[in-house]
């Protein structure tokens, strides 16, 4: 059974060059988890840190769960969640983080193996303008070759 893939964040591989992949848990209440497989979920400018020995991700959006009956007024679509990392994993990403200045960046949402909604983060090294310009060259020179056959 494959991988469903409810959200990706495709402007990271365009900002960003991917050093590393890890998958990861991340806790969300009940109504986040009905909203998240309806794929009501984007990843756009959100980001992982550190803090304390726990990972958290931040500006995630996940839309309120539309068919609730009773809406809570102070829900924040964009709160902090907690990502469920082993304590070496932490360890090692966070220290990467801060002696090389990567960042941390979600890739992808989607549901794992047994059901549950798992995180695709990646180790990134921001690009430079000129690589940005690079990748978007070789994307056309590649369309234009799919086209000509």
């Amino acid at each position: 059974m494959g991988k469903k893939i409810l959200s990706s964040n495709r402007k990271a591989y365009y900002n960003y060059e991917i050093l590393e992949k890890l998958e990861v848990g991340i806790v969300l209440s009940g109504y986040e988890v009905k909203s998240a497989r309806r794929s009501n979920i984007s990843l756009v400018d959100s980001v992982v840190w550190f803090s304390n020995g726990e990972a958290f991700s931040e500006k995630m959006f996940i839309a309120p769960y539309e068919l609730m009956s009773t809406h809570i007024a102070d829900y924040d679509v964009k709160r902090k969640r907690k990502l469920l990392m082993h304590k070496s994993e932490i360890d090692r990403l966070s220290a990467k983080v801060k002696e090389k200045g990567l960042t941390v960046v979600p890739l992808e949402v989607y549901v794992g193996n047994r059901g549950k909604i798992k995180l695709l983060i990646g180790l990134a090294k921001g690009k430079k303008s000129y690589d940005k310009k690079e990748a978007i060259k070789k994307k056309d020179i590649e369309r234009e070759m799919t086209r000509e056959y």
